[in-house]
């Protein structure tokens, strides 16, 4: 694996050398060339002029902020390195934070830290342990291609990741969002039937199948048209309007019968018995089966 920045975390008088790398493997991307339709020419990338349609060079382009509409102040690269930041090559750790207190949108892009060179993996392998141990992650500040950016690290395993964070004004608030109503009652028989559903299909995310369908079937395609066999299509089943009541009580019922039974031994010479595992907690207890009627009572589904 190839380093892509070199430097040192520092917290307090503390100082580690440490290298960066990538920690998403770009080369597991599809990318497509834009072609000619007629001549399968590859499209070259035209830098034209909206306004004069003119093709420009490199240097007859600047950069330039619109303030108002068609209205732009011009920025010359002397005045941009006025304001760029000398890159310290440091990892500034300003404190440790609880995890939980890192908003999951405000991660943008991981990176692997390792130490660099063998003196620094022991105080590096100290800070990971660190990290482990007190639940905390550190957040910092870095210079990355002439920005400065905002980075948590934390530990991952057996060493630490560094993660690049968005600036909190950056995200938008979810009031923003079109038609949440904060006066919405939820219905309390449809909550425990929710709730209980949770409980039922609960996993540990190892478990459950996080492969890219989507990549696997391009590539399908991609060796299929190369070898010119015929593409075959799937159409879409149309899936029936179900009310949440009813939805809610069948996918419990489906959970439930998609459970292993737990096997529990009686005894030498006796047969084991199978046997379904109990559930525990309020929402737990209500059975799929069984429903309160509008009167009170409690009927049979089915």
């Amino acid at each position: 694996m190839r380093s892509i920045w070199k430097g040192h975390i520092q917290f307090s008088l503390v100082t580690i050398p440490v290298k960066v790398y990538n920690a998403i493997d770009t080369a597991q991307a599809i990318h497509f060339n834009q072609l000619h339709k007629g001549c399968n020419g590859p499209i070259a990338y035209d830098k034209r002029c909206k306004k004069c349609n003119k093709v420009l060079s490199n240097e007859e382009i600047v950069k330039g902020y619109q303030y108002e509409p068609d209205q732009y102040v011009i920025l010359e690269p002397e005045d941009l390195e006025k304001i760029r930041l000398k890159s310290t090559k440091v990892i500034e750790i300003q404190g440790f934070v609880d995890a939980s207190e890192v908003h999951p949108m405000l991660y943008e892009a991981p990176y692997f830290a390792g130490p660099d060179g063998v003196v620094a993996a022991k105080a590096y392998t100290l800070l990971c342990e660190a990290l482990k141990q007190s639940g905390k992650v550190g957040i910092g500040r870095v210079v990355l291609r002439d920005r400065e950016d905002i980075v948590t690290i934390a530990p991952h395993e057996q060493g630490i990741v560094m993660y690049k964070l968005r600036y909190p004004n950056e995200v938008r608030d979810i009031k923003e969002v079109p038609q949440l109503d904060e006066t919405q009652k939820v219905d309390p028989e449809q909550l425990k039937l929710a709730r209980h559903l949770v409980d039922t299909m609960a996993a540990s995310f190892g478990d459950i199948e996080t492969k890219d369908r989507y990549r696997d079937a391009l590539k399908e395609l991609i060796t299929a048209k190369v070898e010119g066999k015929e593409i075959v299509t799937v159409a879409e089943e149309a899936r029936p309007a179900v009310d949440i009541m009813t939805a809610l009580k069948q996918s419990i019922e489906q959970a439930m019968a998609q459970r292993q039974p737990m096997v529990k031994a009686t005894g030498k010479g006796k047969k084991a018995k199978a046997e379904q595992p109990e559930e525990q907690g309020g929402a737990a207890e209500v059975k799929a089966s069984e429903v309160k009627s509008p009167k009170g009572g409690r009927r049979k589904l089915g």
